[in-house]
């Protein structure tokens, strides 16, 4: 793998400042706020930015570079579409909850929803995202759909994928600055309060995350290489497994060709000299 070393240390960087991320949210709630609960109250609204940086942000990231990880290229194809998918489902899992603690919390407290433009793109992260593992699992785990219609597929399924990462970002950054906007009031938030500050610096650590993950990702030469299905040599020595066939095949298709290119000359020749004789005959 080309540049192993500097992929390793970017990999653990991300690892390191997406579990603090997370962490960093629990000490918000239990340390600034009400805590963790399931009543209708602040507690339960406190569900939602945990969720959401640990399923939406933290598990995603993980999920999304999986495949990139070299010392599972040599598990099947199969089992890390498994992972891959395993992961998507429980950060799918966990922003569903966010959104139930938060709308329950805004019906108990008479609160409007869906105003803001962090709930409109939240809401349709979560859509989108839904939509991406639904076809994820029917066209590229299952084994039904078309190897053509996969191909075509894959370019749409990473580039939305990465798109529903960012919206994802962009959503919890302006949703944790609403929650200070709101909150905080003596003193303000353009007070700059200890709370403000962590909170800023769990922005920071959200985008520094998101950087990362997404400059692994679109790495080339860190991608996942195909699968190699035909390098087993011969005992004698002769040509790998499925190379003859290949060759065989290779020199078939060339008489084909050959054959085809002869033919298609003898019947040029041929119209070549029809076409003379109706000239020398109309003449």
């Amino acid at each position: 793998m080309e540049g192993y070393q500097r992929f390793l240390a970017l990999l653990v960087s991300a690892l390191l400042l997406g579990f603090v991320a997370v962490v960093c949210s629990l000490v918000w709630v239990f340390r600034y706020r009400e805590g963790l609960g399931w009543d209708g109250g602040a507690a339960e609204f406190n569900w939602h930015p945990v969720l959401v940086v640990t399923g939406f942000v933290f598990v995603q990231g993980i999920a999304i570079i999986v495949y990139r990880l070299p010392w599972t290229w040599k598990c099947s194809k199969l089992l890390m579409k498994f992972i891959h998918a395993g992961l998507n489902t429980i950060a799918m899992i966990l922003a569903i909850v966010s959104m139930v603690a938060v709308f329950e919390y805004h019906n108990a407290r008479k609160i409007p929803n869906m105003y803001s433009l962090h709930s409109w793109i939240g809401l349709t992260a979560v859509i989108f995202y839904s939509l991406q593992l639904f076809l994820g699992f029917a066209v590229f785990l299952l084994p039904f759909a078309p190897v053509p219609l996969r191909m075509a597929l894959m370019p749409i399924h990473v580039y939305s994928g990465l798109l529903i990462f960012v919206a994802v970002i962009a959503s919890a950054l302006m949703g944790i600055t609403e929650k200070l906007l709101f909150s905080l009031k003596s003193p303000a938030y353009s007070e700059s309060p200890p709370e403000a500050i962590f909170v800023n610096c769990l922005g920071l650590l959200i985008v520094t995350f998101g950087a990362l993950i997404l400059w692994m990702a679109s790495r080339p030469h860190w991608k996942r290489p195909p699968e190699e299905s035909a390098k087993v040599q011969r005992p004698n020595g002769g040509a790998p497994e499925g190379m003859e066939a290949e060759s065989t095949m290779t020199d078939c298709s060339n008489a084909d060709r050959s054959d085809a290119g002869f033919n298609s000359d003898a019947a040029r020749k041929r119209n070549f000299k029809l076409d003379e004789a109706g000239q020398r005959s109309t003449m």
